[in-house]
């Protein structure tokens, strides 16, 4: 799912599951080189909603959420950031982190 300035209230503070909020933009490698297990981990995770944030489209979300490096995942529950991962992370790093999380 695309998450931009007109749907972020709607479909992830006001969201009645956690929404997992991956901040990027398509010049960052890093970001690329998560993308797979991104997608894979939001087929696999049905509890929460996947969305992503181009940073370069979305600069004043990106500074609202503060975000200062990407990639970026945020974690949102009640519309509440509960978690934050930063840089390049491997898909067992990322489905430790989100399992710890939201289950």
């Amino acid at each position: 799912m695309e998450i931009n300035e007109q749907n972020f209230e709607k479909e992830v503070l006001k969201s009645d599951k956690p929404v997992v909020v991956d901040f990027s933009a398509s010049w960052c490698g890093p970001c690329k080189m998560i993308a797979p297990a991104f997608e894979k981990l939001s087929n696999e995770m049905k509890t929460a909603k996947f969305g992503k944030v181009d940073v370069d489209k979305n600069a004043g979300l990106a500074q609202q959420a503060g975000v200062m490096g990407i990639p970026c995942i945020i974690i949102f529950k009640n519309g509440e950031e509960v978690e934050r991962v930063v840089g390049f992370q491997t898909e067992q790093q990322l489905r430790a982190k989100l399992t710890g999380v939201l289950e």
